[in-house]
């Protein structure tokens, strides 16, 4: 790019925010196998110990809600997991909204120091996530408290303003005819942010999600937050961080990819 980027496309599970979304997924199929689906539990390979993390990256994260249920299920080899992924999804969905309104989930503060930074530069923020609880976490993140907690000064940031406020564009929670890896959802980011696939890169920490970026001809930032460099870095990412505070900025206003001791 002779050019720097003109927008960026945050995830937000995992990326802006360490939600408790694994929390209630591992719980709701703990609970179902003890109690509703106790018949069939020994039928499969669940265990609690065996929903692990890296099962949670690698078969649900960055799924709409019933795919990823779904998924988890065929994993653990459930008997009739289609028909039972209603049920787990709904289950799960209880539970995390619990968790939202008790407040047990905190954002990121290197990604939050990210999106300043970005904003700062004069590029546009879209957030898109396959989630339907995204906006909930979004609207209860203060940035005019961080700012003061981290004594950053950024005029742009008002009194009372939120991650939410500080978007350009919003797609998460929506519902797209084909989830990631495919690009809808990061393709209609960027149009609804005005910039063209070209000038954007997404940020993600799930393998599906950087290949999405990349099927839209995206540049691709991957975030290893779970020590899966090596998935993120095969799924294509042009970068792979354990932070996003390591990012150049430099590198970025001028369309590259690149670590901050890069040259």
């Amino acid at each position: 790019m002779a050019k720097g980027f003109k927008g960026a496309v945050f995830d937000v599970d995992g990326v802006l925010v360490d939600s408790p979304h694994e929390q209630a997924w591992r719980d709701g199929l703990q609970q179902l196998m003890e109690n509703d689906w106790s018949d069939v539990a020994g039928q499969t390979s669940y265990s609690p110990e065996n929903f692990t993390p890296e099962v949670y990256q690698s078969e649900m994260s960055g799924k709409p809600r019933y795919k990823g249920a779904q998924a988890a299920l065929e994993y653990f080899g459930v008997p009739d997991a289609e028909e039972r992924a209603q049920e787990y999804g709904d289950r799960k969905q209880e539970m995390i909204t619990e968790l939202i309104e008790k407040g047990e989930f905190h954002a990121y503060p290197d990604a939050l120091r990210f999106v300043l930074e970005v904003k700062d530069a004069g590029m546009r923020i879209v957030a898109a996530s396959s989630s339907k609880n995204a906006n909930a976490f979004l609207e209860r993140i203060r940035m005019d408290e961080f700012v003061e907690e981290e004594n950053l000064d950024y005029d742009f940031v008002g009194s009372g303003m939120t991650l939410l406020d500080m978007l350009d564009a919003n797609v998460s929670g929506r519902d797209f005819e084909q989830g990631k890896p495919h690009p809808m959802i990061f393709l209609t980011a960027v149009e609804e942010l005005g910039v063209s696939p070209e000038e954007s890169f997404v940020i993600e920490d799930a393998a599906n999600g950087v290949q999405a970026a990349k099927g839209g001809e995206m540049a691709a930032l991957g975030l290893a937050r779970a020590d899966d460099e090596q998935a993120l870095d095969e799924a294509g990412a042009d970068l792979v961080v354990t932070s996003l505070d390591d990012v150049s900025l430099e590198a970025l206003n001028e369309g590259r990819l690149e670590r901050g001791d890069e040259s």
